[in-house]
């Protein structure tokens, strides 16, 4: 019987060639495959967005009225509910949520051209184009939602002091501060909470396609 020599053994295993189980073809076409998924995911949920929005405003145009506790809030400043007023509140709420679908809407349709221009047949040059092109419209989309908030609020406090010089109301000292504290504070608690949602939302999507999109670029270079 022969001598079992492990040494011997050991070498001979380290000496064969390992195979890899992907060649790189079919690793480019796996790494297409996912990302032109996590576009699609990221369609969905702005899609999603866009249904929950204008379900909310025709929900609060016919059924409901979401203008009363800003009003409530004027008139603890001492301005009188009028007719007049509520009817120029209503119009311009009614202004903004239209502004705010638009622009969801706008990004819907950015994103699904986007995702039908990322095909998995495309060459790789081009899909790592379009994923950069795709990053950067996500980009915009949570900087427009960002600045709406803003515009919004700035908005806002610009129709209550409008409203208080037209009624010749002036605040004292201790509320004009309490009032300007209270605007602040819920604009960067707004911008907060929404960036805190895309960050989660759109965040890990937007991680793994760039790791995506770092092997794509590796690809590319071993290919040239």
């Amino acid at each position: 019987m022969p001598d079992f020599d492990l040494d011997n053994l050991k070498k001979t295993w380290q000496q064969q060639e390992v195979k890899p189980k992907y060649d790189g073809t079919q690793i480019e076409q796996m790494l297409n495959k996912s990302s032109r998924n996590y576009v699609k995911y990221i369609l969905w949920i702005s899609i999603a967005e866009f249904i929950v929005i204008l379900a909310m405003n025709v929900y609060y145009t016919f059924l409901g009225d979401d203008t009363k506790s800003f009003l409530n809030i004027l008139g603890k400043l001492g301005v009188q509910n009028t007719a007049q007023l509520e009817q120029d509140f209503a119009h311009l709420y009614f202004l903004l949520k239209i502004v705010s679908m638009m622009i969801t809407g706008v990004f819907v349709v950015l994103f699904y051209r986007n995702y039908k221009r990322i095909n998995i047949e495309s060459n790789l040059k081009k899909l790592i184009l379009q994923i950069i092109k795709f990053k950067k419209t996500v980009n915009y989309f949570i900087f427009a939602n960002i600045l709406l908030i803003i515009l919004v609020l700035g908005i806002l406090a610009a129709f209550t002091f409008a409203t208080l010089s037209g009624q010749n109301i002036h605040l004292n000292h201790p509320t004009l501060i309490g009032f300007i504290v209270g605007f602040v504070v819920t604009m960067v608690l707004s911008v907060v909470l929404i960036w805190f949602y895309y960050r989660i939302a759109y965040g890990i999507i937007l991680k793994r396609l760039g790791k995506n999109l770092a092997e794509l670029k590796k690809i590319e270079q071993a290919e040239e």
